[in-house]
């Protein structure tokens, strides 16, 4: 049971997200400094947050308002990510047993995610997958089921081009053009194991357990809570990771850092092959800039 007054909070929480006026042009996010860093729990209780107004992006593909806020310290910067989701997808293509068959199949599970992608280019790009812009650019990858558990979000690259590249899925812009578009993981180990079993563990197995990140892939901290039809996630990076397939944040500069969010998920949608679901329809949202106050 959730106590009164965080139950009361939740509901004034998701109620912002059908009050609150929604930002559909270009805007600025501040990212306040605090003297002492917010807890990765998946809360928005910490001290650090609740001085900082949150501010409403739209979700290109699902239409869902997602509160946003960040926070930075002298070393670090963070952000709040919160929005709806009418049930926690918590596996990614889970073994489902076949008993007539006797096997493991995959199933059609799919995990909720969260994504942030960063501009690395020196000037100002559309970052969408349907772009008409070349560009590089540093994606932090929350994934429900792979990364939540170990406290981290994947750290990748994607790179769009005009010819093909290593990887690399063809695209259309959005004027026409063909395009491609490579994903890749940053250097190092994920934060999750891959697992297939041999014999009958049950008649659904995770084929993802915990892993250990290492090296630039295990750049992002992350954690998210689901809990009445919200999802909270935090996300913690060093400002100056070292590694040059990430990008660097430096405060004192007074640079603006162009970047997007976008939602992957089932929002709350049981899986099912028959019919089409938003899951894997994230699009970008509109252009964002990260302004250090």
């Amino acid at each position: 049971m959730i106590h009164l007054k965080k139950a009361s909070l939740l509901f004034l929480v998701i109620g912002f997200f059908f009050m609150a006026s929604v930002a559909f042009a270009a805007i600025d996010i501040p990212s306040v400094k605090v003297a002492k860093a917010p807890v990765l729990d998946g809360s928005a209780q910490d001290p650090a947050w609740l001085g900082v107004k949150p501010l409403v992006i739209v979700d290109q593909a699902s239409g869902k308002k997602i509160l946003l806020r960040s926070v930075y310290t002298a070393d670090q910067v963070f952000f709040l990510v919160q929005f709806p989701d009418a049930a926690q997808n918590f596996l990614h293509k889970p073994w489902v047993w076949n008993a007539a068959d006797k096997k493991y199949e995959m199933g059609a599970h799919r995990e909720d995610t969260f994504v942030f992608k960063w501009n690395m280019m020196d000037k100002e790009v559309d970052l969408s997958s349907f772009s008409d812009d070349n560009y590089r650019s540093d994606v932090w990858y929350w994934k429900a089921n792979r990364t939540n558990p170990a406290g981290f979000a994947d750290d990748k690259t994607q790179v769009l081009a005009d010819s093909p590249g290593k990887k690399s899925k063809e695209k259309i812009s959005a004027t026409g053009k063909k395009r491609y578009l490579s994903r890749l993981s940053d250097a190092g180990k994920p934060p999750y194991k891959t697992y297939n079993p041999a014999a009958y563990e049950g008649d659904l197995v995770d084929a993802f357990p915990e892993g250990t990140p290492q090296g630039s892939r295990a750049d992002v901290h992350a954690k998210g809570v689901w809990s009445g039809g919200l999802w909270s996630v935090e996300f913690a990076r060093n400002l100056n990771t070292g590694h040059d397939d990430d990008v660097q944040f430096d405060p004192a500069v007074g640079k603006s850092y162009l970047f997007g969010i976008s939602i992957f998920s089932l929002y709350g949608n049981p899986p099912d092959t028959s019919t089409p679901n938003l899951y894997g329809l994230g699009r970008i949202s509109e252009p964002l800039w990260l302004k250090f106050q």
